[in-house]
């Protein structure tokens, strides 16, 4: 976190996270639910390929999905999804991707895209967590953010993102410099501002901060 930044008590249990951050003299709390899990009835599995930054698919299986879920993009015919939303489905077993006319696993898949992007893994464990408790999460790379996130029931072009969320991992060094550009984002774009903390074993803490006059 940044240097001088005073957190307020956090409260775990089986069901909820909570996080908090003090920003001048406001407190800012918020609760994030987990979703209860159901088993997918659905044995359907996504066929796509690795295309550069993006994995793509022309199956049927992919627009159903995206329909329902919101998973990808369509994109001149076909579905295009992030490299986040790519994994996550392959960990999922709903998506094999191929390369070059061979399978990848789950850690060939992750060892390729780290050489690019050595960030990558910290900002998967925030999207998987975020998916998981029934939020959809999409790129936000237009607004300066890694990602943005939909509350709960709200799908793209519904309305629009409540979080800009940037993954952090708990060693990496953030400066009030860095945190209040982030800050500027999300301000400018009329979104609150969300931080996934990534430790060790990849679990996610999240603070949720907000400008606030004095």
């Amino acid at each position: 976190m940044a240097k001088g930044t005073r957190t307020t008590k956090k409260a775990e249990d089986s069901d909820k996270t909570s996080f908090s951050l003090e920003v001048g003299s406001k407190i800012r709390e918020v609760k994030l639910e987990k979703k209860l899990e159901t088993k997918d009835k659905s044995n359907q599995i996504i066929k796509a390929k690795l295309v550069g930054d993006k994995v793509v698919s022309s199956d049927k299986n992919a627009r159903d999905l995206q329909g329902k879920s919101r998973f990808g993009e369509i994109i001149e015919g076909k579905i295009s999804y992030p490299l986040t939303e790519a994994l996550y489905l392959l960990e999922k077993g709903r998506l094999t991707i191929t390369n070059k006319g061979k399978k990848l696993s789950f850690d060939k898949f992750l060892e390729i895209v780290r050489e690019s992007d050595p960030n990558f893994y910290t900002k998967f464990c925030v999207f998987r967590d975020m998916r998981n408790r029934g939020y959809i999460v999409k790129t936000a790379l237009k607004f300066g953010a890694d990602f943005r996130v939909y509350d709960r029931g709200i799908k793209p072009g519904e309305d629009h993102a409540k979080w800009v969320l940037f993954p952090v991992h708990e060693s990496s060094i953030l400066t009030w410099h860095d945190f209040a550009a982030k800050n500027r984002v999300a301000h400018s774009t009329k979104k609150k501002l969300l931080i996934g903390i990534v430790d060790e074993e990849g679990d996610v803490t999240y603070y949720i901060c907000e400008w606030t006059r004095p």
